[in-house]
């Protein structure tokens, strides 16, 4: 039996973990449980699985939830909370998925209390993969990919020496404006930025989705979670999103991971690593596939992938900037503050204006972070994007 902590349970990583503890009843436990806002989910989930604790950001939220559950379980409330959850005794693995920078701190403050992480947030590594790396490797935890994709380069190398591996390919579905015209792009609209053609996400991951910030933002965990330069991790543009990344070799070969797109897939390799485990859940038929497709991205497009290799290239806090600036400018898009191109133009700027600190301390990331939003928020609301 494994013992997991799930903080953000309530959101879509959330509820395919949840599937994946009902699949596997008598190899999963979940000892901790933890939401952003939604209390009624949450009282359910606490009252299904009668974990040791939970935690939702509302302190009034989590004492309405404890008078609600009683003896039940313990209720904790905001960052404290998520860090007493990720450092619960009984925890063996503590699996992330909060949307944006939060799940920072409960990742460092896990893996110091000797717990291994499995990350779905991509902005842990992103921000601080040089700091989060170093500490899972001097307290003796693995730091595991629930990323379809990095699950799957996680798959394909196997303990192979990292000096084997000639290029990581990272794919990518293409987001809803794949064939779009340039054009066209000025004019798009939430509603249409919100409908991605393979995956149901969040909307944050769904506007990075259709903007292929996600797909930077990969490329940069990449780098930190397979211990390889940025050089060598590249992105192919796969309609189908059955091929979930490829990694090829230096004598040429390639291995690439398959399966129909199910986050539950991903989940339960982390959680059950180093086993595979038999599910039903996932089930895929190549010939009724039948044809599998790969593109270069275009970049004049889609210039976000070259904001990301320059922040990957540069390291020290400038990846931190990208992560925060692209954050408060997705936000601005969704509230029809700032056009779909802005988002990127945004970005672009906060990056350029940054003076970039080498191996940064977490408080230095930290400032790094807190200034790109500073700056982002300050751009749009003076309407500056050139």
């Amino acid at each position: 039996m494994k013992n997991v902590v799930l903080l953000g349970s309530t959101g879509s990583i959330g509820a395919s973990t949840i599937k994946v503890a009902e699949d596997l009843q008598d190899r999963i436990r979940l000892v901790g449980l933890a939401a952003g806002n939604n209390a009624e989910l949450l009282l359910e989930q606490a009252r299904r699985f009668r974990p040791i604790a939970i935690s939702i950001n509302d302190p009034n939220k989590a004492r309405a939830l404890q008078s609600a559950l009683g003896s039940l379980c313990q209720v904790f409330s905001g960052q404290e909370g998520l860090i007493r959850l990720a450092t619960l005794p009984a925890a063996h693995i503590v699996l992330i998925a909060i949307v944006g920078t939060a799940g920072l701190q409960p990742a460092l403050a896990a893996i110091r209390a000797g717990k291994d992480i499995a990350i779905a947030s991509k902005e842990i590594l992103v921000m601080a993969g040089e700091i989060v790396m170093s500490e899972a490797r001097k307290h003796g935890v693995r730091v595991l990919a629930v990323d379809s994709e990095h699950s799957a380069v996680f798959q394909c190398i196997d303990g192979r020496p990292i000096d084997s591996v000639k290029k990581i390919w990272l794919t990518a579905s293409g987001g809803p404006f794949r064939t779009t015209p340039k054009e066209e792009f000025a004019n798009i609209t939430v509603e249409r930025a919100l409908q991605h053609p393979c995956w149901v996400m969040g909307r944050k991951i769904t506007i990075d989705s259709a903007t292929l910030f996600n797909k930077g933002l990969e490329m940069i965990e990449a780098r930190w979670l397979f211990d390889i330069g940025i050089d060598r991790v590249d992105v192919l543009v796969h309609p189908q999103s059955v091929v979930h990344s490829l990694v090829e070799f230096v004598d040429g070969s390639i291995l690439a991971q398959l399966s129909t797109p199910d986050m539950c897939l991903p989940i339960q390799f982390a959680l059950t690593y180093p086993e595979r485990v038999p599910s039903t859940r996932v089930q895929t038929d190549l010939a009724k596939l039948g044809c599998l497709t790969f593109e270069q991205p275009d970049l004049e497009r889609f210039p976000s992938l070259i904001l990301a290799r320059r922040a990957g290239e540069t390291g020290g806090t400038l990846p931190a900037v990208l992560n925060a600036a692209n954050e408060v400018a997705v936000e601005a898009f969704l509230q029809e503050r700032i056009s779909f191109l802005q988002i990127t133009d945004i970005v672009r700027i906060v990056m350029a204006r940054h003076e970039v600190t080498q191996h940064p301390t977490l408080e230095q990331i930290l400032s790094a972070d807190a200034w790109a939003r500073a700056e982002a928020t300050r751009l749009i609301e003076e309407r500056r994007f050139t």
